[in-house]
């Protein structure tokens, strides 16, 4: 891979990621661990790799963002989910049985209650 956009707000093990990155290739850190990261330098040095790391853009860079991944073809997995799954879906949060983004449909929900 070019790049990776970390976006974990949990700490994980770095280097099998930095492993995935090609010569020159660049982690980007948007999430923010509670920990301090633990990374071997032979991970950054060798390949001439970069970690940095970057807060939110604002709405200029975020539709930046948006137009590229639109113009290239990528697209979050999220699990859609109501409203009134909400409590099921933190249940299942606590269980770690979660493999994509939850995402509340509002505008249906919306349109149901009324």
């Amino acid at each position: 891979m070019d790049a990776i956009i970390n976006t974990v707000s949990t700490n994980v093990p770095l280097a099998p990621f930095m492993g995935l990155l090609k010569p020159n290739g660049k982690m980007i850190m948007v999430g923010l661990p509670t920990k301090a990261l633990e990374i071997p330098p032979f991970d950054l040095i060798m390949g001439n790799k970069t970690l940095a790391g970057s807060c939110i853009g604002g709405m200029r860079d975020t539709q930046e963002m948006l137009d590229v991944a639109a113009r290239h073809g990528v697209m979050a997995d999220i699990e859609l989910v109501a409203a009134d799954y909400v409590n099921t879906a933190m249940e299942r949060l606590a269980k770690a049985d979660v493999r994509y983004r939850f995402v509340i449909d509002i505008g249906n929900t919306l349109k149901n209650s009324e």
